[in-house]
């Protein structure tokens, strides 16, 4: 609540530009002067917290955004969001500390701030995403480029907003004075209504109706606008005529850049698209999950699934990925199987050449997928129309929540082929109670199989796989296949490809490399058996030998005593 007027103490110097008559430019305002407005106190200090609300609305919309892209570009959304929440708080003391100097020039000071901030924060999406597609493949320190500049953003965003908070306490104490403590109550007031509106319009209406960049150049110049208009608006009579023409001069230079990118934010999208993909890029859509990109199977070139900008599918070894994950759950009864993620329908592809299934149930997260898997030629030709199989059902669903629905002992073989467990989103998937939910649904003498991510590349994370896998009650057979042409344990028969695994790793396209290798577990109550049923079709890429030379090739990477990963403490 706004506290009633409290007058200036006595002897308080005149307001900014009084003394030296009409010809003479004023001179800056003595701390504490009223402020020469053009509306009524209680007006102007209306105005002010207004200010502050959108202000905080756009500061933690930028907060967002840089969190949200880094963790589409770099993964490990846990780790980017710390990286952003603690610097930027850091750098907000920073700016505050910085902003005790400006506040003899209180109104100048924050137009300029505004101006600023708008340019940097309306532009920190479309500048990461430019150094992420085209300077990210080039290795060395420009693969890391993206979160050396996540660091500089948060930093310079945090410096600017927390220059804010002084130079607005001065002006509201300008407008009308009042208690420290009830300007304090009211600042942070309107700037903690204003952080909750813009924490809900970024998920609920910028993210889905504009896009990472657009959503940041629309807050961008929403924030130029609010901060020019307050100043030159409000306290206009503040300001020489120098610092307006100068204000106004930046401000207009900010819209005039921020408005041409949104004009030119879709044809920068596709040319930084094809930076990362290539030129082949066929099928390009944000779902409501994330972004799906199908290149290739144009001109002879293979065709390519990638998912937030992270390999899922290559044409060159999609088959022994999918067939290693497959083939040796389905040795025994396998009537009744549910799939875990897989909505690109290779696995259900392999899943379907057992005759003797009955019934497939597939559970993935993002229906677009599936969809896009059933209807695309490309991609349903690769898997061979697995969709339109009368035994196979598809049902869009969180797979942990799913199976606390499911009745006990339901399926004869789960096939677990979700994302990486290093992929933060994914980590529940991996852990304890999920696999005690996997075990009850499993009938009497069923399998399950897991990727469980690359075995060389990290085998801690591997091995902690099994270890919660065994604390869920499960006995397992670790088994290690490489790609095609790494000379690893994968069998025979296939042609070489281009020695990059694509699986649900999601290793990024650009600025690193497909795994080498997959890691595979069979658990069962009981010591599973590593082999092929010699009544079910043969695979084109795995022999009973293999998966011999497979499972002694994951043992040497043991890694002993191990805990397991749970909900409340996640160990990838």
């Amino acid at each position: 609540m706004i506290e009633p007027h409290a007058p200036a103490p006595p002897g308080s110097p005149p307001s900014w530009g009084g003394e030296g008559g009409p010809g003479t430019p004023p001179s800056p305002p003595t701390r504490g002067a009223p402020a020469r407005l053009p509306v009524r106190p209680a007006t102007g200090r209306f105005l002010v917290l207004s200010g502050v609300f959108v202000c905080a609305a756009c500061g933690l919309v930028y907060e967002l955004e840089l969190v949200a892209l880094a963790s589409y570009l770099i993964g490990d959304s846990v780790t980017q969001a710390s990286v952003v929440l603690s610097v930027m708080v850091f750098a907000m003391g920073l700016g505050s500390l910085a902003a005790k100097r400006l506040r003899r020039f209180a109104a100048a000071g924050f137009g300029a701030v505004e101006a600023v901030l708008a340019l940097v924060g309306g532009s920190s999406a479309m500048v990461l995403y430019a150094v992420f597609a085209w300077t990210g493949g080039w290795g060395g320190m420009w693969a890391d480029g993206p979160r050396f500049l996540l660091v500089a953003f948060s930093l310079v965003i945090g410096v600017l907003i927390g220059a804010e908070v002084p130079l607005l306490m001065e002006l509201i104490q300008r407008v009308r004075r009042q208690d420290a403590g009830g300007a304090v109550a009211d600042l942070f007031a309107a700037d903690y209504v204003g952080a909750l509106v813009g924490g809900l319009a970024f998920p609920f209406v910028l993210l889905p109706f504009l896009g990472q960049l657009t959503g940041a150049l629309v807050t961008g110049t929403v924030n130029a606008v609010v901060g020019a208009a307050l100043v030159l608006g409000l306290f206009h009579r503040d300001l020489s005529r120098r610092a307006r023409w100068l204000l106004l001069t930046a401000n207009a230079v900010v819209l005039a850049l921020l408005a041409t990118a949104t004009l030119l934010a879709d044809d920068f999208e596709r040319a930084a698209r094809h930076a990362v993909y290539g030129q082949d890029v066929r099928v390009a859509v944000r779902t409501g999950v994330q972004e799906v990109v199908l290149t290739g199977d144009t001109d002879g070139r293979p065709l390519a699934l990638f998912l937030d900008g992270r390999l899922r599918v290559g044409a060159d070894d999609g088959r022994r990925y999918h067939e290693a994950l497959v083939h040796p759950a389905m040795s025994g009864e396998r009537a009744r199987v549910l799939v875990l993620g897989g909505g690109d329908g290779l696995a259900v592809r392999e899943v379907l050449r057992h005759r003797d299934v009955r019934r497939v149930d597939v559970v993935e997260f993002d229906p677009e997928l599936t969809r896009l898997a059933r209807h695309d030629p490309g991609l349903s030709a690769l898997n061979e129309h697995a969709y339109g199989d009368s035994r196979v059902r598809v049902v869009g669903a969180d797979a942990f929540r799913r199976l606390r629905t499911t009745p006990t002992g339901t399926y004869d073989v789960v096939i677990s082929d979700l994302p990486d467990p290093g992929v933060t989103a994914g980590t529940k998937l991996y852990s304890l109670e999920f696999y005690g939910l996997l075990r009850r649904v499993l009938a009497p003498g069923g399998r399950l199989v897991v990727h469980a991510g690359p075995v060389s590349a990290r085998p801690r994370t591997f091995w902690t796989v099994d270890a919660t896998l065994r604390a869920a009650g499960l006995r397992t057979a670790p088994y290690r296949v490489g790609a095609s042409g790494t000379g690893g344990a994968a069998g025979s028969g296939d042609a070489a490809g281009s020695g990059d695994a694509a699986g649900p790793d999601r290793t990024t396209a650009v600025g690193g490399h497909a795994p080498r290798d997959w890691g595979f577990l069979l658990a069962a109550r009981r010591p599973p058996g590593l082999r092929l049923d010699p009544a079910a079709p043969r695979p084109r890429t795995l022999t009973n030998e293999s998966l011999a030379r497979a499972a002694r090739a994951a043992l040497r990477t043991r890694t002993a005593d191990l805990p397991p990963s749970t909900l409340v403490h996640p160990r990838y």
